[in-house]
């Protein structure tokens, strides 16, 4: 097996339209864009997803109210911001605290500070990937959510993926 790996350079400089290119021309290939925070390969390729996979990065809080006291060392301690106060459904239970998936780091030190352990972290859905059938054959590609880190954990699914379909492909 050969690969044949296009990357680096200035958005805009033409990369993806040089791989779409050879993809024309090469036969027996299999296709993989690890630009995950911007893809643009399935603007040429025209994909048909055939297989879809959530990707889990990382890790964010998650507060358990049934044990929290509402004390506040969480927020504290959260230097991201991530834990806010929001009205609580039951009167008697004012406020009640909840996390920003958005602002949440999954840094943990909440977790830490937390005296009734009322807060875990929990797996986070990071992004999503494909396999997907193209007119130039099959093609690995993926996307993360906006704002999510862990690009590099996602290029290494996909460029694992794309290997053993290449692989099992026999090219």
């Amino acid at each position: 097996m050969k690969e044949l790996v296009v990357l680096s350079g200035k958005g805009g400089t033409g990369k993806t339209s040089l791989v779409g290119a050879l993809a024309t021309l090469a036969g027996n290939k299999v296709l993989v864009d690890c630009d995950v925070d911007a893809a643009n390969l399935y603007l040429i390729a025209d994909p048909e997803i055939g297989e879809s996979h959530v990707f889990i990065g990382g890790q964010k809080a998650e507060i358990d109210q049934q044990l929290c006291t509402y004390c506040g060392e969480c927020l504290d301690y959260c230097r991201f911001e991530a834990i806010v106060s929001v009205a609580s459904d039951a009167p008697e239970r004012e406020p009640k605290f909840e996390i920003d998936r958005l602002n949440c780091e999954g840094c943990g030190v909440c977790t830490y500070f937390c005296p009734e352990n009322a807060i875990s972290m929990q797996p986070a859905e990071s992004g999503k990937w494909y396999v997907s059938d193209t007119r130039f054959g099959p093609m690995v590609h993926g996307q993360l959510g906006p704002g999510e880190g862990n690009s590099g954990k996602l290029v290494t699914v996909l460029r694992k993926k794309a290997r053993d379909e290449a692989e099992s492909l026999k090219y």
